[in-house]
């Protein structure tokens, strides 16, 4: 079926025999082919999302500031459903990312990211290096979501390009049943923040666009754009704003893990890596805990102001 040498093969006005796609070629009616679609009755091997599908309450642990391996794998295996590794208001780069996830790739918690924007560059780095988790701040329109959506899944939901990385290695999903490329689509999760005026004015059709698994009541930036702190009348008015738009759409919806107990939501960001190790050392120590010796000289002397 190869052109024949230095001659126009006709291709994009005919197609060869036995194509499922016949007459001149058109983007838009194109039938999409058989080659990586999932196994009839393929089931889903990402936690998290069978647990929203079940409707299950999904906790993220937040990785705000560690590059190291071993702290990552600690917080992954402390009990959470994912890891929120923060890549918006931290300046960690990827390779460290990748050399965190691939540390414990089977962990108990999956790695996710919350990322600075819906950029190829970003979504496809954090895919190739392994995430199941994607979250999206700062989703104005369903352009910014429909963005988020083509680089978060492969052809035909969106536009990931097939290039690679560890995600695809036997270390981390390559194994899994179906194969990887066939089946991501399926387990991937993506998470969409509403935190601004314009995000509310057009949070319904956000939370509609198809591929987003989730929208985000962002508890903090809410009341940064709206100028009201939480539990005010015109705070709440946001807040409900978001959670209407998103049982509207079917989708799930999450907030930060003191809203627990909140009506419908379903889906929380819990506290970072050094706020874990506080409440875990307290509860650990009990009644011992801040109980240091006093000393009268020295830099370790007691002082009125806080420690250095």
């Amino acid at each position: 079926m190869a052109a024949p040498a230095g001659k126009d093969s006709g291709a994009f006005q005919t197609a060869p025999a036995g194509a499922v796609n016949t007459g001149t070629f058109d983007a838009a009616t194109w039938k999409y082919g058989p080659a990586a679609k999932a196994p009839a009755n393929a089931k889903i091997w990402n936690p998290v999302k069978q647990k929203l599908i079940e409707g299950g309450k999904v906790t993220g642990g937040t990785v705000f500031s560690a590059t190291d391996p071993e702290t990552y794998c600690a917080m992954a295996n402390a009990g959470y459903d994912f890891i929120w590794t923060e890549m918006q208001h931290n300046t960690r780069d990827w390779n460290q990312v990748a050399r965190m996830w691939a540390a414990c790739p089977h962990a108990k918690a999956v790695p996710g990211v919350r990322l600075a924007y819906a950029d190829e560059r970003e979504i496809q780095h954090a895919t190739d290096a392994g995430a199941l988790v994607i979250v999206v701040p700062t989703v104005d329109t369903v352009e910014e979501a429909e963005k988020a959506r083509d680089f978060v899944y492969f052809p035909p939901m969106g536009k990931r390009s097939n290039g690679g990385g560890q995600a695809f290695g036997a270390t981390f999903w390559g194994g899994v049943p179906g194969g990887y490329r066939a089946t991501v689509n399926d387990n991937i999760v993506l998470i969409v923040m509403i935190e601004t005026l314009e995000g509310l004015k057009n949070a319904a059709a956000i939370a509609k666009v198809p591929g987003v698994t989730a929208v985000f009541a962002a508890s903090g930036d809410l009341g940064n754009f709206t100028g009201f702190n939480q539990g005010s009348p015109d705070y709440e008015r946001a807040i409900n704003i978001v959670h209407d738009a998103t049982l509207a759409a079917g989708k799930r919806l999450c907030g930060p893990l003191a809203w627990r107990d909140r009506p419908d939501f379903t889906c929380f960001q819990a506290g970072s890596e050094t706020a874990a190790i506080a409440r875990g050392v307290a509860a650990e120590l009990g009644t011992l805990a801040n109980t240091q010796g006093k000393v009268e000289v020295g830099p370790l002397a007691a002082t009125p102001g806080p420690a250095r």
